[in-house]
């Protein structure tokens, strides 16, 4: 089975908009691969002039938070790193059980990479959603106002480049399981571990397990 892979435009942004940048994305994508019942929930985003769609489900949403949450301790013990998420969605096969695999076999068809650089924040100190501003100078909020202004205009990019990802690539999609909820298709969300190493072997190991991936970037 091939994995079709989208690259997703690299994001700069600081510390207190990893949460509100990641809800936004990582829902835009499930939401498009939703196949299920779904009750669509219209978010707007506090930081910036942006909407977007939800399934509607809590359990989902629960997920979504939690993986947010360990990824924003990540980025805590590892300042001004580049990184990167993965959202991949797979089908589970059985396959005859021997000494070296189990019976169960996860067959991933796509993958999303959620690129980001998160810059250290030097003119506020905030664990959530709002900057604390300690008197910057008008150049300062001049910059932070054109900064968050490039970041909103990117993130408009990234959402863009889901929806035609999803409208162009639909032959790799299997056939829908029977799967109770909103997203139809098995998925999981996988962030740096503590070691990037780690993070690089577990992706190589998928890849040898899927195939070659087709790229687009």
């Amino acid at each position: 089975m091939n994995c079709e892979v989208c690259q997703l435009k690299e994001l700069e942004l600081e510390h207190f908009e990893i949460r509100e940048v990641l809800r936004c994305i990582l829902h835009t994508i499930v939401f498009h691969r939703a196949l299920g019942l779904v009750r669509p929930k219209d978010v707007d985003l506090e930081l910036f002039d942006v909407t977007y769609v939800q399934c509607g489900e809590a359990e989902l949403e629960k997920k979504i938070d939690e993986k947010i949450e360990q990824f924003v301790c990540w980025v805590e013990k590892h300042p001004n790193k580049k990184s990167q998420i993965c959202l991949s969605f797979y089908e589970v096969k059985n396959k005859q059980a021997s000494w070296f695999s189990n019976k169960i076999e996860r067959l991933y068809w796509e993958q999303w990479y959620i690129n980001l650089n998160v810059a250290q924040h030097k003119l506020h100190s905030s664990k959530y959603h709002h900057p604390k501003v300690v008197d910057p100078g008008e150049g300062a909020l001049e910059d932070r106002n054109a900064r968050s202004a490039a970041l909103e205009a990117a993130l408009r990019e990234v959402l863009f480049q889901i929806i035609k990802f999803v409208n162009e690539k639909k032959d790799h999609v299997p056939p829908i399981p029977n799967l109770e909820g909103a997203v139809s298709f098995p998925y999981e969300i996988t962030i740096p571990s503590s070691s990037d190493s780690a993070f690089g072997m577990d992706m190589i190991k998928r890849m040898l397990q899927t195939g070659h991936p087709t790229m687009l970037s």
